[in-house]
């Protein structure tokens, strides 16, 4: 097989729509994505019924917080198992400082993680502080691509989504972040149904 139809077939694989892919389909999109460009998987947090914190909710405080039900907690296992299975480990796990993010990054991945106000929700912040979250997050995962040494995991929320790619994730859902060729994030590979 010539490497220009290697490559064409890897490109059509990272194409498919992820949620109609077998497993085996989604895990080599997934690791032909990663050992072409590295990146950051981007998962939004687990099933976490409603939609806003309660009036006056505090970080730090899960009691006043919408947090994680039984369902989302199962299901944040399960895409640890997914991964666990598959020897895919980050490097490193970060997340949004919301209980519900961080209940979602230790049950799938373990205690070591790192609480990054910059995942946070941008509907808690000023618009100068969601901008300054942004920059950061675009150097860090510029960092990370650039290092070409495994993969971070980020726990964030839809909010973030839309404010980073233009789109909203499904509870649990994730994105294998790289960059485009002027250096902006770009999704190189959706991964939807892991808890499924």
């Amino acid at each position: 097989m010539t490497r220009r139809r290697e490559l064409l077939l890897a490109g059509a694989t990272l194409a498919l729509p992820v949620r109609a892919a077998s497993d085996g389909v989604m895990e080599q999109a997934l690791r032909d994505g990663l050992a072409a460009a590295g990146g950051v998987v981007m998962f939004r947090h687990a099933l976490a019924p409603g939609t806003f914190d309660p009036p006056g909710f505090r970080l730090g405080d899960c009691a006043t917080q919408r947090n994680l039900n039984d369902e989302g907690r199962q299901q944040a296992r399960q895409i640890g198992a997914w991964f666990s299975a598959r020897r895919l480990r980050p490097t490193r796990v970060r997340s949004s400082p919301w209980c519900r993010c961080l209940e979602t990054a230790r049950l799938a991945f373990g205690d070591r993680v790192d609480s990054w106000g910059a995942l946070g929700s941008p509907r808690a912040g000023s618009n100068e502080a969601n901008s300054q979250a942004l920059a950061q997050m675009r150097a860090a995962l510029s960092t990370v691509v650039k290092q070409r040494a495994g993969f971070e995991a980020w726990v964030t929320h839809m909010f973030v989504f839309n404010a980073l790619l233009g789109e909203g994730a499904g509870s649990g859902d994730a994105v294998l972040l790289g960059l485009n060729e002027v250096g902006a994030p770009r999704v190189i590979v959706r991964l939807t149904g892991l808890a499924a």
